[in-house]
């Protein structure tokens, strides 16, 4: 096995959700606010992209806050990630939604549900 892929072995989280692009989910990062004290702090948002692999997994969620746009990318193995909750699953033909910056109001947020069944 490659030297590096035994040394990156130790830093990959193992207890990791399963979700995909499209996916609604809320990350639960963590913040210092003493010396002592952290606390989770949540973004909600769907996942437009994801990328690398490995350790470099990263991956883009998308949230529109008071008619804005905010992106944020999160290494999947950030020791700073507590957690991260899948809400809903999205059904999406695509691996990037990019597409999603250019839309404005409900329909920026709207992809269909795995689950819902087809008329």
């Amino acid at each position: 096995m490659d030297k590096m892929k035994l040394i990156e072995a130790q830093y990959i989280k193992k207890e990791t959700v399963e979700f995909g692009v499209g996916d609604t989910v809320r990350v639960l990062t963590k913040l210092l606010e003493a010396p002592d004290k952290v606390r989770l702090h949540p973004f909600e948002g769907v996942v437009i992209a994801k990328q690398g692999s490995g350790i470099n997994l990263c991956f883009t969620v998308r949230k529109v806050s008071y008619g804005e746009g905010i992106e944020r990318v999160f290494p999947l193995n950030s020791p700073n990630i507590d957690r991260i909750e899948v809400l809903r699953s999205g059904k999406v033909r695509r691996a990037k939604l990019y597409y999603l910056r250019g839309k404005v109001g409900k329909r920026a947020t709207k992809i269909a549900s795995k689950d819902e069944k087809k008329k």
